[in-house]
């Protein structure tokens, strides 16, 4: 086998690999946004239904005495969320459920 040869075999390993690894992320990132999106499907049914899950009672309690900084930090260290998660969680149970929207 010629340098050339090493060469081409070396590059394509390396796509391979490439290919491999970018489509498993890609999986990871769409795993990621379903489960976003089923959360804040079961929040606005949970919220509808007026039922808090007992670790709710107390990001809750921040929320209608107007603490949302409180209650996002609570809820981040709950759940583990990001901050941009955690502050739309507290956005949700902070509005009322408007039906028809």
């Amino acid at each position: 086998m010629d340098a050339w040869e090493a060469a081409l075999l070396v590059i394509a390993t390396i796509g391979s690999v490439a290919a491999a690894a970018g489509a498993w992320f890609q999986e990871r990132r769409s795993s990621a946004a379903q489960l976003a999106a089923v959360q804040r499907k079961l929040d606005l049914v949970m919220a509808h239904l007026g039922i808090a899950a007992p670790e709710e009672q107390e990001i809750l309690e921040h929320v209608r005495n107007g603490r949302t900084i409180e209650a996002v930090r609570v809820y981040r260290k709950q759940t583990g969320a990001s901050l941009l998660e955690a502050k739309q969680a507290v956005d949700r149970l902070s509005t009322p459920h408007r039906p028809g929207l």
